[in-house]
């Protein structure tokens, strides 16, 4: 538990410690504003996309091997970024971090899972993202430390000794569970359309902040990546081996958790990237005192964690997911409004406010879909809840560039946000039913 708490902890840390960076990184290496965002979401992109892919390998080669390779590639790969010199260096690297973090992230949510009964596993989940958030929480404070005190680049170089003390923890006491062997087959085309779909879609919408939505550059591309996630989606509904199973999202409770991760997501990559750029930009703030003024929005997630998990277990997962939507709703439009005052204190309550019901976005949903498969099929539930959640953040970081290009302004970035949160509000309301605590 201790261990999978890490693995996904060192991968949110690495979300929000680059974050506060960003502005260094980009006057050092001499990068665009939109090049720097760069060196976050082609991390995001490649984690998104691979997610589901390390979902289904594994449960076809096992999940001690698939967590072994993904941390030995995220943490050589980490080491590679802090030595960079260049904005092309530093963004294929990350590239190579978002592929080892694709391959451990949803196999530490199957591990966990699949040692818990379901009556358990809302406290399991909430434990298991305590250690996680306390991570994240400390990311924007260490990003800062780091990027002020010492060098941006040790926001990676902080990695590789953690992944390995966890890959030692994960080789001595990890067994994979007895399983129903999995088909070997593995769905090539399908990955291939998925990251290229996202792919274009994600370059098209960041880029646009800089060639304009009436270039010709632009167009052409994001039509043929909506044209590839259709025919991706076709394809997988008609193959006998798909990368994802589409036959997951029948249910309504399946689909509707699914656009709340992504949601959550969505919403989270908001407050940390954008927050830190708006801290430093707007009210001058150095990297440091961004990461300490993040602090509060972040820090209480990793206290909540583990009530939050408790009382999903105790409730289910309709309610607390209405009441995460409906205050992080506010909170945003909140967000969106006070930021044009420019005082820290007028923030403050948003952020507090967003940080207490951020659990209520993430358990409910993370409980509900493992609940919902069996268990040779937890890895492809595991794959789709880091899928539709990391989906999230990529969009985020993609839209939110590309509306605060279009308006020089933070403003339209948090009240876009709110209005997609109370729009999975309504979805929410509508698809996800009351059910016995104990399912």
């Amino acid at each position: 538990m201790i261990a999978m708490g890490c693995v996904v902890g060192v991968i949110l840390l690495d979300e929000t410690i680059v974050a506060v960076a960003l502005p260094t990184i980009q006057r050092e290496l001499g990068l665009s504003v939109v090049s720097s965002h760069w060196v976050l979401n082609t991390y995001l992109l490649f984690l998104a996309g691979l997610a589901a892919a390390a979902g289904r390998l594994g449960d076809i080669v096992g999940i001690k091997v698939l967590c072994l390779f993904g941390l030995a590639l995220f943490g050589l790969s980490s080491l590679v970024a802090g030595l960079a010199q260049d904005g092309a260096s530093i963004i294929i690297a990350r590239s190579f971090q978002g592929m080892g973090a694709a391959a451990i992230f949803p196999i530490s949510l199957a591990i966990v899972t699949s040692v818990f009964p379901p009556e358990q596993r809302g406290f399991a989940i909430g434990l298991y993202g305590a250690i996680g958030t306390s991570f994240f929480a400390l990311g924007p404070l260490v990003g800062g430390v780091f990027t002020d005190f010492v060098s941006w680049r040790w926001i990676f170089w902080i990695n590789p000794p953690i992944v390995l003390a966890i890959a030692v923890a994960v080789l001595v006491y990890w067994k994979d569970p007895p399983r129903e062997p999995a088909d070997a087959r593995f769905d090539i085309v399908g990955l291939v359309m998925l990251i290229c779909g996202m792919g274009m879609i994600v370059f098209a919408v960041m880029q646009s902040s800089d060639w304009g939505w009436a270039s010709l550059g632009i167009w052409p591309v994001l039509i043929v990546g909506c044209g590839l996630m259709a025919a991706f989606v076709r394809y997988e509904i008609r193959n006998s081996n798909p990368l994802i199973e589409v036959d997951l999202f029948a249910s309504s409770t399946v689909s509707a958790c699914t656009l709340v991760l992504f949601t959550a997501q969505y919403s989270k990559l908001t407050f940390i990237v954008f927050g830190a750029l708006y801290f430093q930009q707007a009210l001058g703030f150095s990297p440091f005192y961004a990461g300490l003024a993040l602090l509060p929005a972040v820090g209480i997630q990793a206290f909540a964690a583990v009530p939050s998990g408790r009382f999903v277990d105790r409730v289910g997962t309709r309610l607390p997911t209405l009441v995460g939507l409906s205050v992080a709703s506010l909170s945003l439009i909140w967000m969106g409004v006070a930021v044009a005052r420019n005082e820290y204190t007028v923030l403050l309550p948003a952020l507090l406010a967003w940080a207490l019901v951020m659990g209520f976005l993430y358990l409910p949903a993370m409980r509900a879909l493992p609940n919902a498969v069996a268990i040779e099929r937890q890895g492809q539930a595991g794959g789709i809840v880091m899928s539709s959640q990391l989906l999230g953040g990529t969009v985020s970081v993609a839209v939110g560039s590309s509306l605060y290009a279009f308006n020089n302004s933070f403003e339209i970035i948090f009240l876009a946000n709110g209005v997609l949160s109370l729009v999975t509000l309504a979805v929410a309301w509508a698809a996800i039913r009351a059910e016995p605590a104990s399912a």
